[in-house]
């Protein structure tokens, strides 16, 4: 495998999944630039389904099926519900400032959030680093989609979506019902994305169902990732 294809399997999907690491985040911290993620498949997020798969990954966290529901602070210090976007499909990306993989993703994360706005998708950041800090951040980059702001709440968002040690960044995909379609740990890049979205889509007009989109996606990636190979 060359280095290209090593690499978009570095960053690669864990679909409806956690992948352990081992790695903590440290706040006060700014001299990390993230980590290489392996690809790798851990547990699934509902754990009626699909049970000789998560019992051989047992040792894994598990992702929800549904979104939790929680609350955390926007960018103003105001306490906002997750539940604000009740209805919407949503990309919920967890990052932190001094995460350069994280910054190399708000590109496209604003890209997104522009080219879906009016379908009923909303692009969410997850800050888990300081207020004062991800204030200046945003300002700076001109980040445009909304930004809730924590620091052990935030990680203990994270830990509600089966990533108790955390890896940044790493991002939720969920369709309008509220369910988890997708998580996405390492730096997302736009053909992953726009496959992912392609089916949370076609899940949301009911065009397929939800094991069938789930499915898609871990094989649609897998096919980019051999590709890249």
């Amino acid at each position: 495998m060359n280095t290209a294809g090593l690499r978009y399997l570095g960053a690669a999907l864990i679909i409806l999944v956690g992948i352990w690491l081992g790695v903590k985040f440290h706040l006060g911290r700014h001299d990390h630039e993230g980590v290489s993620v392996p690809a790798g498949v851990a547990s699934v997020p509902d754990p009626t389904e699909d049970a000789a798969l998560q019992a051989a990954d047992s040792p894994h966290p598990v992702v929800p099926a549904k979104l939790p529901d929680f609350s955390l602070a926007n960018l103003a210090g105001k306490p906002t519900s997750v539940s604000s976007w009740s209805g919407q499909s949503l990309v919920i990306n967890f990052w932190a400032t001094w995460c350069a993989p994280c910054q190399r993703e708000i590109p496209l994360l604003k890209a997104l959030a522009a080219d879906w706005a009016g379908r009923n998708l909303t692009v969410v950041g997850i800050a888990v680093d300081y207020p004062d800090k991800v204030r200046e951040f945003a300002g700076r980059f001109k980040i445009d989609y909304p930004v809730l702001v924590g620091e052990q709440d935030a990680l203990d968002v994270a830990a509600q979506f089966g990533m108790a040690s955390p890896a940044f960044p790493f991002t939720v995909f969920t369709d309008q019902r509220g369910e988890v379609v997708a998580l996405f740990v390492g730096e997302l890049h736009r053909p992953q994305a726009d496959f992912i979205l392609s089916q949370v889509q076609s899940l949301n007009q009911d065009h397929i169902q939800l094991p069938e989109a789930r499915r898609a996606i871990a094989e649609g990636l897998s096919a980019m990732a051999n590709k890249h190979g």
